[in-house]
């Protein structure tokens, strides 16, 4: 099923890490028709809202990339609110994307779907077959549900909805908050901070600080007190809260002890594999089942597949088996260790100070990496190697400190 030129496609998510990258690239390949929503004009977990937006917009195809994403601190922080609010939704947009006959929608998770010891690398069928890693349980659990409903939306109802989960990503408009902020983009602003701090460079803080105030949880409230932390505040009160986060004058604190092994993928590129799936892949494609067509759509008289055939089927057809795992992987397929990392950002942003590992802190998964063979024989293949990634993402950082 092709989208041509003057598809309307509601991109959730559009100035995030991914969504803005997507609307990027479909912008690149003259896709002009692309419609996107702030969470202020538009709240995904609100049913209602979501029901008159499709209402009024009508989209032929959607891009879910809109989420409640963080890392391990915020993963165990807010365990409640990553279940509820991505559960929230993802629920609403599918049901209304099914209820307005879009024609396409790409569901986007994350690889933490995955086993805690699943079987390296990581391939689809490893879904569900052992227990997930505690400290992102809920944010993967609402993942696998997405995943599943788009899964079951097509069996039911012959819908063609596609989900693709990719590994950690990196790149423009990646979120530098100290609060909740993934492994890579949170490791490069304390590495920057705490060199600032020993040049003694209050001007560059306060414009970081300024930039992206921290608001401080209970327990760093308990030492400088309330109020967020910026560039307007004293320093002995912003050196108090950094400090909180591991960043001091030419030392940097990390979790765990930096053995984990983690697969990178640059932003641009997980959106040039995503809109290549959206409009180039189909679910038949996925499960590789040629079959699937005439016997799950019906075939009319004259051999046309009649793709609306789908009201009141109910259940999977069991000459087809069980269908499960339709999910594709994105990343790299290739790894290395949080402290090779963590060497990279050091000598990127030229920092010569201390960088030390709190052993009391949770690695969190041990190995992630995915098997990117589906991917590859849907013919795509990643272009950003980590190298040029972390150059590429601190000259961004360091040009969204002067915007």
């Amino acid at each position: 099923m092709s989208l041509d030129k003057n598809s309307k496609i509601f991109v959730a998510g559009h100035r995030g890490l991914v969504g803005s990258a997507i609307w990027n690239n479909l912008e690149s390949r003259g896709y002009h028709n692309l419609v996107g929503r702030t969470h202020r004009e538009l709240d995904l977990t609100d049913q209602q809202a979501v029901k008159r937006f499709f209402d009024e917009e009508q989209p032929d195809a959607v891009v879910l990339a809109a989420a409640f994403v963080g890392g391990i601190m915020a993963n165990s922080l807010y365990r409640a609110d990553f279940i509820m609010q991505n559960m929230k939704m993802q629920c609403n947009v599918i049901e209304q994307a099914y209820k307005h006959h879009v024609k396409k929608l790409l569901f986007l998770g994350s690889t933490c779907i995955y086993p805690k010891n699943a079987p390296q690398p990581m391939k689809e069928d490893a879904l569900l077959t052992s227990p997930l890693e505690y400290t992102n349980e809920e944010y993967a659990i609402a993942k696998i549900a997405g995943l599943k409903m788009c899964e079951s939306y097509n069996l039911q109802y012959g819908t063609n909805y596609i989900a693709v989960m990719p590994t950690n990503l990196y790149g423009p408009n990646d979120n530098f908050h100290l609060e909740n902020s993934h492994v890579l983009p949170a490791m490069m602003r304390k590495v920057y901070l705490s060199k600032l701090i020993h040049d003694g460079d209050w001007d560059a803080i306060r414009v970081d600080m300024n930039k992206r105030p921290i608001n401080p949880p209970a327990k760093l409230q308990a030492i400088i007190g309330e109020g967020n932390v910026d560039g307007g505040n004293d320093a002995e009160r912003i050196l108090q809260a950094l400090a909180f986060y591991g960043i001091e004058d030419n030392k940097v604190t990390l979790w765990g002890d930096g053995s984990p092994l983690r697969e990178f993928l640059w932003s641009e590129d997980m959106a040039d594999a995503s809109v290549y799936v959206l409009l180039n892949v189909d679910f038949k494609d996925i499960i590789g089942i040629e079959k699937y067509s005439s016997v799950f759509y019906g075939v009319k008289a004259d051999g046309e597949v009649n793709r609306n055939n789908s009201e009141g089927r109910g259940g999977a057809i069991p000459s087809l088996g069980e269908i499960r795992n339709c999910h594709i992987n994105v990343g790299t397929g290739k790894e290395l260790t949080i402290k090779q990392l963590a060497e990279k950002v050091v000598a990127t942003v030229g920092f010569e100070g201390q960088l030390c590992w709190d052993q009391d802190k949770p690695n969190g998964t041990p190995r992630k990496l995915i098997d990117v063979s589906k991917l590859h024989r849907l013919g795509w293949h990643h272009k950003v190697e980590i190298d040029e990634g972390v150059r590429k993402l601190y000259a961004w950082y360091q040009a969204s400190l002067q915007a």
